[in-house]
């Protein structure tokens, strides 16, 4: 397994930024629920005196090679080590509207914007921003490369994934607090005995075609 590394926020500590915000975004790919974004900050010292960054011989990298339990684990370790740190969601109903292309870019932007601490830099993992007032990098696969790109998927995929434990509770007829909303045969099956919830993306083609049993 290839581990991420601290190499872009050294770099871009010796360009004399201080406060580089790792950003990442869960739940894309969902029928149904939000999607959720998380930005984190490490303060200088931190980087140097963690060259790899590890908790519990678990070595942080991008959240969906790590089982749920080391993700529980991480997150409350980087939220513990982080300078700062934020999430922000987008509802379904939001996606709907606007397309998940645009809802991916406003709910990366409304995490950066409720950081505690304005980030002078930002690492994003693959999306483009357009005319944004903070200078950023966008990395493909950027959650497998660098530390705080990592770090930010751990924290949303597990304020995700307990979100979706939660609405479970609400629909639990489609199975949300295994699949959290992800296309698989039992939520698929699901969708057609039911048809959609509130919280599924109407938009989507599979949700789209239950809606049309």
């Amino acid at each position: 397994m290839n581990y991420p590394n601290w190499q872009e926020e050294k770099e871009l500590l010796k360009q004399n930024f201080q406060f580089i915000a790792g950003v990442d975004e869960v739940g894309r790919g969902a029928w149904a629920g939000p999607i959720v974004a998380a930005a984190v900050i490490f303060d200088q010292k931190f980087i140097y005196d963690n060259p790899q960054l590890i908790y519990n011989k678990f070595e942080i990298t991008d959240s969906k090679k790590l089982t749920p339990k080391k993700r529980e684990e991480l997150f409350e370790f980087i939220i513990q080590k982080a300078l700062a740190w934020q999430t922000a969601m987008i509802s379904e109903k939001v996606i709907d509207q606007i397309g998940i292309t645009q809802a991916n870019i406003l709910v990366m932007q409304n995490a950066i914007e409720k950081l505690p601490i304005k980030p002078d830099y930002i690492l994003i993992d693959a999306i483009e921003f357009l005319d944004y007032p903070i200078p950023f990098k966008a990395i493909i696969k950027g959650d497998q490369k660098v530390y705080s790109i990592a770090a930010a998927s751990i924290v949303a995929k597990v304020v995700r994934d307990r979100f979706l434990i939660q609405l479970h509770k609400q629909y639990p007829n489609y199975g949300f607090d295994q699949h959290k909303g992800y296309g698989t045969k039992k939520h698929y099956n699901s969708l057609h005995q039911y048809g959609p919830c509130e919280i599924h993306r109407k938009s989507y083609k599979p949700v789209k075609l239950a809606c049309r049993l």
